[in-house]
């Protein structure tokens, strides 16, 4: 199946139209972001089950999954900047990478600039708001 031709917001009505049809799986079992879909379990058996309400719930919608794309049964797997596995939720290496390699703010704009780039990784910088807010203020000094 394909979308309208010219409609410019296409990405954002699939990614409703997924939302829809997996609402009763979201955040139990199903990570869905515009055509890629996670399904992650506990165990083989759960991870089998799972995997089978996804594919029946595609089918009904009349929506497929290209095989060739398709990987199963992976311990980890690298999702949205994300590296995910049994050990738990980690930052993509290599991105990582691009926040350490940028260059030094100098100036409060430079300094908004990189904190959009590392606030997607908020969550493992232990005080990054307060890290955050300390340096936009004017009347503090930095370096």
């Amino acid at each position: 199946m394909v979308m309208l031709f010219g409609l410019t917001s296409a990405h954002v009505v699939f990614m409703d139209l997924m939302n829809q049809i997996f609402r009763p799986y979201l955040n139990k079992f199903v990570v869905v972001f515009i055509d890629d879909i996670l399904v992650y379990s506990n165990t083989y058996l759960e991870q089998e089950q799972h995997l089978r309400e996804i594919l029946q719930t595609l089918r009904e919608h009349q929506l497929y999954a290209k095989l060739s794309k398709c990987e199963f049964w992976l311990k980890e797997v690298t999702f949205l900047g994300h590296v995910i596995s049994v050990e738990g939720i980690f930052i993509d290496p290599r991105k990582d990478e691009v926040v350490l390699k940028s260059e030094r703010p100098t100036n409060v704009t430079e300094i908004h600039s990189f904190l959009g780039l590392a606030s997607y990784y908020r969550r493992f910088i232990e005080g990054f708001s307060t890290i955050a807010t300390r340096l936009t203020r004017k009347e503090t000094k930095w370096e």
